[in-house]
């Protein structure tokens, strides 16, 4: 197993953490090693595409109708005049 040395942590940090591994009830170190293993696993997660994320978002609310596909169709501006 490798190890890494920190240096000049500031002390706020420090205690943040020791109170965040206490919350957990895991050791400093092993807080440390959750939050680097978490932070590692998301950086390589593929980035979700803008669709992906707006279904993701609006799932679950109750929308039952299928959505038109629009593609190749030409944009219309909606016009606000009275």
């Amino acid at each position: 197993m490798a190890q890494i040395v920190v240096r000049q942590l500031d002390e706020r940090v420090k205690a943040g953490l020791k109170r965040r591994a206490a919350a957990h009830g895991r050791s400093m170190e092993e807080e440390v090693r959750e939050i680097l293993s978490n932070a590692v696993r998301e950086g390589i997660r593929p980035e979700r595409r803008l669709g992906t994320r707006i279904a993701d978002r609006f799932r679950g609310l109750g929308l039952q109708a299928d959505l038109p596909e629009l593609h190749g169709q030409e944009a219309v501006a909606i016009g606000f005049d009275r």
